[in-house]
Order: structure tokens, then sequence, then C-alpha cells
């Protein structure tokens, strides 16, 4: 049977011409074969969705192949074969459908969820919003955001919107010298911050004084800070009091949440893994193997192309239920983002999990969701799936790294051509060039097209990218950071998506080799800004500096990465295995 494809091309591929890389053929979702999607009358921004969802109206377009339905006990989705039809449906949910929850801790022991209605949210929203334009601040107007995700985040970004103002996201792992940058780059006049990261933001004064004069606390405010703030003509607020989320309580958020639709980053679903892994191995010989020989019938099930509900209902009974209670009974959908998700947990939760799992890719500048995977298409494991119906997608060759966008598998750097773009780099038309051209956005990763039309992420153009649990790691910056140490010739960090930290091949200066021990000491007590995750965890020394007779670095001594991950993959392998 003929694999289906879930892609139409629609321009053909061009060979390099004129000094230009050779870029492959354009595709689109095969859902906007006939044309991209319509804009939905009256939704037109971000405020409008958020007010929309007070009574949660939820648009199905099925002309493009994407259904809304409603689902007993819960909200969901279903992607369909369907013919065209030309009509949108409104599924009305109630304004006192939970919205925003924060969990108790009584004694240091996690209590339950307390929650907000979207309508209790939606007024706090207008209020705040009143609040920040009593501050002076107009539309179009800058407010940032410092801290983790919480309620008072979310209600702080909603009110943004609900006044045409600017929201700038400040990651809470960044350090006062980022901050200060941004607040000063982007001009925030206003920045709302969680209660621990009020310090860390007074490290900036009085260099982002010159943009920030309103503060407000996602929690208390110590009259040390208010006047601390208060001699450079800032102004501070408290907002009710603020509890911060704890990832070791995960397992026990998902029980007592029992979500329906459950996102996350490959890092949490890492750990639901192994957790459950650890549960399976502990349950002795006889349940060990009931497991086993029921994940391997479901599984050869799924492959012969029955959908997981269908695959093995008496395997989901007897032998998975459990570990659908142990994610709170009611997940319909697991959506991972922001990194790859190993295929062997992809493929462990789809079968156990009795819910859709899939994988997404997209970035701030494609207004996120560009790539998402088909439900119960097992032949897209290990990929994002293909583009969704609003955009084009084509690869352009990497001659460099040895990737051919016309080749009979085609490789490249991952481009985007569609209307839900950004407009451009702040302040920064410079960058704006380097990324648009010819009207495509470059990604700066890699890709491989697939049979199915899906695509897999294997690479990264640039020298900046995630770790397993989100974190951003400029590796350039870093060899250089570590490279200030007298002991270290030469340094090549090296990490991945799949993995959350990071290790190093480095040539030693034979000379100071002895004082090693002394300066890593001193450089890690020297240089606070570096981040837990940018400290490396293992090292290998490697006597024999990079040479180009081993194709390891050019003419310039600059390194070529793709043959150091080559030559030492054996080295890196036992780095990350005895590492954890």
């Amino acid at each position: 049977m003929a694999k289906e494809r879930y892609i139409v091309e629609v321009e053909r591929g061009k060979p390099a011409k004129d000094g230009k890389p050779s870029v492959g053929p354009v595709y689109r979702s095969k859902f906007a074969k006939d044309g991209f999607p319509e804009p939905i009358p009256g939704l037109d921004s971000c405020w409008d969705i958020f007010r929309g969802s007070q009574r949660f109206c939820c648009l199905l377009s099925v002309k493009y192949g994407v259904e809304l339905t409603e689902l007993r006990g819960g909200f969901g989705f279903v992607l369909k074969r369907v013919l065209k039809y030309s009509a949108f449906f409104v599924v009305e949910k109630y304004p006192n459908n939970r919205m925003l929850g924060r969990r108790e801790i009584v004694d240091g022991k996690p209590g339950k969820y307390s929650w907000m209605t979207y309508t209790e949210v939606y007024d706090i929203v207008l209020k705040v919003g009143n609040s920040i334009r009593s501050c002076g601040i107009e539309e179009g107007g800058r407010c940032g955001i410092y801290g983790a995700n919480s309620p008072e985040w979310i209600m702080s970004m909603e009110a943004c919107n609900a006044h045409g103002l600017y929201c700038v996201p400040l990651y809470d792992t960044l350090g006062a010298g980022a901050v200060e940058f941004i607040i000063c780059h982007a001009e925030v006049a206003l920045a709302f911050v969680e209660e621990k990261k009020v310090s860390e933001l007074l490290k900036t004064f009085p260099g982002a004084t010159k943009c920030l004069r309103t503060i407000v606390s996602f929690g208390k405010v110590t009259s040390q800070q208010r006047d601390e703030v208060q001699k450079f003509g800032v102004t501070i607020y408290s907002w009710d009091e603020f509890l911060s989320l704890d990832v070791k309580l995960l397992v026990e958020d998902i029980g007592e949440l029992k979500p329906t639709i459950f996102c996350a980053v490959p890092r949490v679903l890492d750990r639901i893994y192994s957790g459950l892994q650890q549960k399976i191995s502990s349950g002795g010989f006889i349940k060990h193997t009931m497991f086993n020989l029921a994940y391997s019938l479901k599984l050869r099930s799924m492959k012969k192309g029955h959908k997981h509900a269908e695959a093995s209902p008496l395997c989901d009974k007897i032998v998975f239920s459990k570990v659908k209670q142990g994610l709170g009974g009611k997940v319909r959908l697991i959506l991972s983002g922001a990194a790859p998700l190993a295929s062997h947990v992809e493929e462990f939760l789809r079968v156990v999990s009795g819910s859709y799992v899939l994988q997404g890719y997209g970035l701030t500048e494609t207004c996120a969701g560009t790539f998402v995977s088909i439900p119960d298409e097992l032949s897209m494991l290990g990929t994002v799936g293909p583009p969704v119906p609003n955009v084009d997608v084509c690869l352009e060759s990497v001659p460099e790294m040895g990737y051919d966008a016309l080749s009979s598998t085609p490789r490249g750097e991952v481009c985007v051509r569609g209307d839900t773009l950004f407009s451009g780099y702040y302040k920064r038309d410079d960058l704006t060039k380097e990324v648009f051209v010819d009207g495509w956005f470059h990604t700066g990763d890699i890709g491989e097209w697939q049979e199915n039309g899906s695509l897999k992420i294997i690479d990264r153009k640039k020298n900046i990218f995630k770790l397993s649990q989100g974190e951003y790691v400029a590796v350039e910056n870093l060899e250089n950071i570590y490279g200030l140490v007298p002991a270290i010739e030469s340094i090549w960090v090296y990490g991945n998506s799949f993995e959350s930290f990071l290790v190093a091949i480095i040539n030693p200066n034979k000379q100071v080799l002895e004082q090693w021990a002394e300066e890593m000491v001193y450089l890690g007590t020297s240089m606070p800004y570096l981040k837990g995750f940018e400290f490396i965890k293992a090292v290998h020394l490697d006597p024999v500096p990079f040479d180009m007779e081993r194709d390891l670095i050019t003419p310039t001594f600059k390194k070529k990465r793709p043959q150091l991950l080559k030559y030492y993959q054996g080295v890196i392998d036992n780095m990350y295995k005895s590492g954890k």
C-alpha cells in the first residue's frame, strides 16, 4: 500500500547559481493545496484570542482538514481526512471553566490547586491593564516580564495585549547584564517581576533606569527594596502572594490536575519516561514480563496501521491503564516542543499513554508552530511532522556542511515563507536582512525531508543550540570564556538537544597542565555570570591539538564542528553515559 504523503509541491527546486546554494522544492501542507486558510473574521490580535476564550469559542475549518470537536470531559481536536466544506462552526464553552491554577504549599508539602475561572482572570486582566495605563504607558509602550511561569505572568501578558502594549519576556535564567541590555534596548518602561527576581533586577541599576520607571512584584516588596528603587526615581508595587511551581512536583501535579492536553519540553517527558521505567523494573519478574509482552503486541499492531485506541484494547485495559492513571487518567494529547524528543521516548509514550503523542517545531520568529506531526501516524516517529497549512517550506543546501537540498535524501537549512512570520528584529535591520533572503526566513536549523512529507531536524547551522531543558547555549562564547584558562590550549564544547548538559574536548597546554585544578577553581569563582547549564560536566583531554590533517579545523584555525563530532563521537557518547 502506497504511503500517504502529507505535503504538496508548489514550486520546483533551483540549482546553485551565481554563488547562491541550490534550493529544494517548495512544499506546503496538503490541507492547504488550494491556498492558505483565510483569516478568521474578528480574530486580529492576541487579545481577541483571549477575550474569545471567555466564551471559549473554538473555530473549525473543515475546508483545510482540521476539526475541533467537543470531547466528553474536556476539549480536544482531531485531524481528519475530509472533503472540502466552506463553513465555520463555533463550540460555546462556559466562562466559569477553570483557567489558571496555583498549587498551595503547606508546611513544605504540596497541597491542592486553587483555581481562577476565565471570568475571574478576565476581570483581573482588565484591572491590571488599567493600572498600566495609569502609570502613563500608552499604546505601543513596552512592558517586561521577568520570572518563571505563573498565573501572574499570564495575566500580565494578557493585560499588555488588551491595551496594545509590547510584551518583552525576560527568561528567568537571565543574569543582570542580559536583563539590563534588553530593558535598555527594548525601552522597557514597566517590568513585572517574580518576587525572588526583584533583587536581581535591582543589580541593573542605574543603567536600566534610563528607561525603566515602574516595577511590579508578583510577591512581596521589602522596605529595603522600596528605598533602593526610590533613589533612582523608580516606583515599585507588590502583587498578591506569589508561589512558584517546582518541577520536582511534576508527577504529583499531573495526578492532581488530571490534564486532558499535556504540553511539555522533552526533558519533562524524559523524566516521566525514566520514572515509569523504574516502576516497571521494580515490579517483579511477572509484571515486568507481562508489560514487555503487552508493549510488543500493541506496538506490532500500531505498526500495521491500527490507531492507538484500537491497536490492543485488552492490553490497554489490563496493563497500560495504570500508566494512564499515573498521568491523571484523562490525558488525550501529549505535545512536545522546544527541542527534539528522543524516538524511544516518543514510541514508549505512544504505546502506553493511551493518548496522541505529537512533536511540533517552530520559532519565535515564525509565531511558534510551523510543523506538527499527525495523530496516529507511527511513520512520523522522530519527526516534527509536515508543515502547518499557512506556510510554505523549502530546504536550502549548505555545501560547507555536506547538506544537499536536491539529493535523493533532501537535506538543508529549513526556510519558511508565509504571512504569519514576524516582520523583523527590533532596531536590528542588519540581523533582519541576514535571516530574510528573497522573502524566505532562514531558521538556521538543518532538516531532512522524509518520504511521507514529514521533516526531521538533524542539525543546527548556527553555533547556537538548545539543551533538552530548552536552554539556549552560545557555544562559541563559552569556548572563548573557558579558553581564558591558561591550562587550555584549545577547547571544543559540545551539546545537543537530547542532553541536558555540556561536554568538551580539550587540548591542554603542557607547560601549565600541573596547575589545571587550581585554574579551574579560580575560573569558577571569578565568573559568576555563567549559568548552571553553561558549566561543562565532562571533559576529555586530548594531547594532540586539532589539526588540518584530520580535517578538524580550517586553514584559519576555525573549528569544523561536524567533523569534530564525527571524529570524537565515541568519546562524546562515553562522556554522556558516565555523566548521567
